[in-house]
């Protein structure tokens, strides 16, 4: 363990207020007509998700149908070449592939005790549309999946597993015809039938109490990670690194290390081609503060307050905000973030599958070349990844990209 890390100021709690905030971000910024349907989802989360009787089935899910826990992984051909100790948390072990199931499966729960007929869900890479698709059909409820044209074409390996397990999937073309175009359209499709429909949010994003919400649900990642390094590892990690889009996986992986002071927490976002203004999906690195769909966060504006396209290698990080919890660990100075750009991303995929034996996908390996720069950084830590996701669905862009460079 790196003796010479210095440690952080620790945060024994980031809980929203009584309006949704977490510091000055937060909060719920939608039309009149979904404020008494999010006032029926507060009620619904007050309610359900401390009864032990929700959580009890939930957890049966998880070990029974998830396949929890996941494993912690030590890399041991990462830990040679970056001359630190490298841990994976595999939530690409997960059902479906990635961490997006934890959420969908425990919304899904919670839509049917709040007696919704139908389920819908926006998704970026297609995992959080995939985890949907999954449990709605294991719960017996019909799904709609909202996908941005250009996602469609690029994630097409997901499409078509979404629905093979009966999920309708609807391209969207207006916009970016990216996930921020989805979710769009999935709450125009909420506002249409707030009490019949319910809408399954893939991150810590939108309005309150999503972002509150989908972190409950994802938290288990960093409890369970927590154990283990303990049991595993014989000690807490120097650092937690994990890639943020809306921020799901990492606030997940963070919020059970946030009272730990020798913990670094390092989130790593979609540096594109570059810090120019739609080169990148960079919200906390380069985002100012404003409203987008529904909650007041880091956002990627111009000038005159207007939303700008993003660019990224990842479908899953193409999104031009980020969760409000992670604006305000930010601006706390409890988590660090940085960029990785979509060559660094790339390589680093390389680097794991061709040493690790382990195909992760290029959301998570921007996390993998945040960490290898933390272990140049800092020679002998103990790092602890969390890997989101596999990279089976990546394949036509890896295919594109690194496998041509290959033959």
């Amino acid at each position: 363990m790196n003796s010479r890390a210095k440690d952080v100021p620790p945060l024994k709690s980031s809980e929203p207020d009584a309006r949704g905030r977490y510091g000055e971000f937060g909060g719920r910024y939608v039309p009149e007509t979904l404020v008494a349907a999010l006032d029926r989802l507060q009620a619904g989360v007050d309610r359900h998700l401390p009864s032990e009787d929700f959580q009890s089935e939930y957890r049966r899910e998880l070990a029974t149908w998830v396949g929890r826990p996941t494993a912690l992984t030590r890399a041991h051909a990462l830990s040679r070449r970056w001359g630190a100790e490298v841990w994976l948390k595999r939530e690409d072990l997960a059902h479906t592939g990635a961490h997006k199931i934890n959420n969908a499966i425990g919304q899904t729960l919670l839509a049917k005790r709040l007696g919704a007929r139908r389920i819908i869900a926006e998704t970026g890479a297609g995992q959080h549309g995939v985890a949907s698709a999954a449990a709605a059909a294991r719960l017996g409820l019909p799904c709609t999946v909202y996908m941005g044209a250009v996602d469609v074409e690029r994630q097409a390996p997901n499409v078509g597993r979404m629905k093979l397990m009966g999920a309708t999937v609807v391209p969207v073309t207006s916009g970016d015809a990216t996930l921020r175009a989805a979710i769009d359209e999935a709450l125009r499709d909420w506002v249409s039938d707030p009490e019949g429909t319910y809408y399954s949010l893939g991150s810590a994003v939108g309005p309150h109490p999503y972002p509150y919400l989908v972190r409950e649900l994802q938290s288990v990642i960093g409890r369970e990670a927590r154990r283990q390094m303990l049991d595993l590892a014989g000690g807490l990690p120097d650092v937690a690194v994990a890639c943020v889009g809306g921020g799901s996986n990492a606030i997940g992986l963070f919020h059970p290390f946030l009272a730990d002071a020798t913990v670094r927490l390092l989130g790593i976002e979609a540096g594109g081609r570059g810090p120019g203004l739609g080169d990148n999906a960079a919200s906390l690195t380069f985002g100012t503060p404003g409203v987008l769909q529904g909650s007041y966060t880091l956002i990627l504006q111009d000038e005159h307050g207007q939303v700008r396209e993003t660019h990224s290698v990842s479908a899953g990080l193409d999104y031009s905000g980020v969760g409000p919890e992670h604006a305000h660990l930010m601006r706390s100075g409890r988590v660090a973030y940085q960029a990785a750009t979509d060559e660094e991303a790339l390589d680093a995929l390389s680097e794991c599958a061709r040493h690790e034996g382990i195909l992760i996908a290029i959301e998570t390996a921007h996390a993998f070349a945040g960490a290898r720069r933390f272990a140049t950084a800092h020679p002998g830590s103990r790092i602890l990844i969390g890997c989101s996701g596999r990279g089976d669905k990546d394949m036509p862009i890896l295919q594109r990209t690194v496998l041509e460079g290959l033959t």
